[in-house]
């Protein structure tokens, strides 16, 4: 493609559409694409690695843990206010107010609820093994889309269930656990069992999303998509709020700062890195997601999550025995077939559209 020529942007929206500010050139996508990809991997880890420093120099309230993956949603703004358009496409059915904020607040509580899990699963996992049970949430994303999206479900895609199923089966059943001290085996399986549950409750989270898109709200513009991510991040914020005040854990706060093993200083920057690291990753999913797919964003996001064990055994130093590396590349197996499954049906796609648009020329000589 000529560095002049405009790049096909592949969103979920209408086809026809694209921002003023989009019409780049060549290399300009690929920069903006690359910059959010970015965006989506380091934050991603950084919030992980963070999560799990938070918990090994003594922090242990699952409420602060969860409070922090949404607490800076503010910096959702930014790419609001300089990349939305005011010309994007309109429905002439729009939802009811109610109707948007009730979808928004039950988003937000399942959202929250979620983060809880994640948490927990945090706190009784090593960074490594929690980011490989992660994982199988492209997994349960083809299973909830099958169900709820009905997108088709194809040999390939049945591999890479079937392989990432098999990848966080090996986590469960693997008695050389490197568990963080002091952590039992039943806290483990908890931790497990969390982390698991977690990943199928957000995969449903965003076929849900993807349903309210095309039956509630009736269009994915970038504006749109930002906007439900900022008002269900505030929602989730005041539930971990009110969760952290209702447990009683906010009392305990100030121990924790003072005993936290690096100073007091260490634990506000930890807890400050981990909600800038989750909105930069939160960024960077929703580039994606208007400048290439929704199905890119998640599949890239995934794949963090399957790399995040490697600077897991940078970081922290995680042991990764012969059934973890056995997970990881198992999970790299499930990955790269979901990518090739989907490549197809992106060659598909393009050669139908070249087959219409030729026998449109054809129709108008």
């Amino acid at each position: 493609m000529p560095d002049n020529q405009e790049p096909i942007l592949v969103r979920d929206g209408p086809s026809a559409y694209r921002p003023p500010c989009f019409k780049l050139k060549h290399w300009q996508w690929w920069l903006l694409v690359s910059l959010n990809i970015f965006f989506l991997l380091a934050g991603q880890a950084a919030a992980v690695l963070l999560g799990r420093f938070y918990y090994d120099q003594g922090g242990n309230s699952t409420w602060m843990a969860t409070l922090v993956q949404t607490i800076a949603f503010p910096i959702i703004l930014i790419p609001y206010f300089f990349l939305r358009s005011s010309n994007g496409p309109s429905t002439s059915t729009s939802p009811s107010f109610a109707t948007v904020s009730a979808l928004y607040f039950i988003l937000g509580v399942v959202i929250a609820g979620d983060n809880m899990l994640y948490s927990i699963g945090l706190l009784y996992l090593s960074a490594s093994t929690y980011s490989l049970i992660c994982a199988t949430q492209l997994a349960f994303n083809a299973v909830f889309s099958f169900f709820i999206n009905s997108q088709k479900f194809t040999a390939l895609i049945l591999n890479s269930v079937v392989v990432l199923s098999l990848s966080a089966s090996l986590l469960a059943v693997n008695d050389d656990s490197d568990a963080p001290t002091g952590v039992s085996k039943g806290h483990y399986a908890i931790g497990f069992v969390t982390t698991l549950g977690a990943s199928a409750l957000y995969s449903l989270l965003l076929s849900v999303m993807q349903l309210s898109f095309q039956k509630v709200l009736k269009k994915e513009t970038f504006s749109v998509v930002l906007e439900m991510q900022f008002f269900t991040s505030l929602v989730a914020t005041c539930v971990s709020t009110i969760g952290l005040f209702a447990s009683g854990d906010w009392k305990t706060l100030e121990g924790e700062m003072d005993g936290f093993g690096t100073g007091r200083v260490a634990y506000v920057m930890t807890l400050v890195g981990t909600a800038v690291a989750w909105q930069v990753c939160s960024v960077g999913v929703v580039g994606l997601i208007f400048v290439v797919s929704s199905l890119f964003s998640n599949v890239i996001s995934t794949f963090s999550l399957a790399l995040t064990p490697i600077a897991a055994v940078v970081v922290f130093h995680d042991k990764m025995n012969g059934v973890k590396i056995i997970a990881l590349l198992l999970a790299l197996w499930g990955f790269a077939t979901y990518i090739y499954q989907n490549y197809l049906d992106d060659v598909k796609a393009k050669k139908t559209r070249n087959e219409v648009n030729e026998a449109s020329n054809d129709s108008n000589c």
